[in-house]
């Protein structure tokens, strides 16, 4: 195998195992102190644990943390994290107004969006059985998010289904972030510092949102603080990992698409820790996932 495409699978299920975990993290806070406070001290926490790598990298091995002095390079990064961080927005928003079970497979279907946009418009080079290893995770990951119980309580109607707006804006916003970001950060070797400065700006966006919503951001239980430790720590490594697939590597479609199965993480621990039931749908959408990485992996 190619080392690109190694560097791709192993940055993608970083960010996979990065965000799926946080989500689980994230499922032990919100009914507490709702998803906004969540959101804010984990990414409080997320630049903090940033900080940290930055710092050891500077002082213990002593590499630069290169800090952009252009004022318009400055402002695209601000720009993705300000964008990351309304999509986080438009998605919970959409997930109060509406269904899980109808909901969560749009969102899902970004990272297909941005795969798809890579290959036409970009001209990624990607061979057959590639395609056909991504394909399969991707039938998985909306198998992964799809409930067909919730489904079955009453007839949707699709096309007016509550918070179908919101989410749709946010996946096609998410698609275009992957892209972006690929395309900016594509062949730079200071990845690390542009993820650092990316991240605050989401942390420093999720803030005046919550400020914006007038949302209380007290913690009720000195409990909950490890879980959001725990949640800023993943999705750094989430955002690490996707940072340097992109960075490293041409394959924007196998990081993408990877990334995005962070579902199966997050139902695996759920199922064990909460004792969540997990539908049928769900654990052959789990089985398609692992099937398309072994398949991804002996290409």
């Amino acid at each position: 195998m190619e080392q690109n495409l190694l560097i791709a699978i192993g940055t993608g299920l970083g960010g996979m195992l990065g965000w799926g975990f946080a989500d689980f993290f994230a499922k032990k806070t919100i009914d507490e102190i709702g998803s906004t406070a969540s959101l804010v001290w984990g990414h409080v926490f997320g630049v903090l644990a940033l900080g940290f790598v930055a710092f050891y990298q500077f002082v213990v091995l002593r590499k630069s943390v290169f800090i952009p002095h252009d004022p318009r390079e400055l402002g695209i990064i601000a720009f993705f994290g300000i964008l990351q961080a309304f999509i986080y927005f438009l998605v919970y928003r959409g997930f109060e107004k509406g269904q899980l079970a109808v909901l969560s497979p749009i969102f899902a279907s970004y990272s297909g969006l941005a795969a798809l946009f890579s290959l036409v418009v970009l001209g990624e080079a990607i061979r057959g059985n590639l395609l056909l290893a991504l394909g399969i995770i991707f039938f998985g990951i909306l198998l992964l998010n799809i409930d067909m119980q919730a489904l079955r309580i009453k007839r949707i109607n699709l096309v007016g289904a509550p918070g179908l707006k919101e989410v749709g804006f946010a996946a096609l916003l998410a698609a275009f972030w992957t892209v972006s970001w690929d395309r900016f950060i594509g062949g730079k070797d200071e990845w690390l510092s542009y993820a650092l400065l990316m991240y605050i700006f989401i942390a420093l966006a999720a803030w005046l949102i919550s400020r914006w919503q007038k949302t209380n951001l007290a913690v009720t239980r000195s409990g909950l603080w490890k879980f959001l430790v725990l949640i800023g720590v993943c999705e750094v490594v989430a955002y690490l990992a996707i940072s340097l697939g992109f960075s490293s590597t041409p394959y924007l479609s196998v990081v993408a698409i990877l990334s995005s199965a962070f579902s199966l993480p997050a139902m695996l621990l759920a199922r064990v820790f909460l004792k969540e039931k997990v539908t049928a749908l769900q654990t052959a959408g789990g089985i398609a996932v692992v099937v398309g990485i072994i398949v991804l992996s002996i290409l």
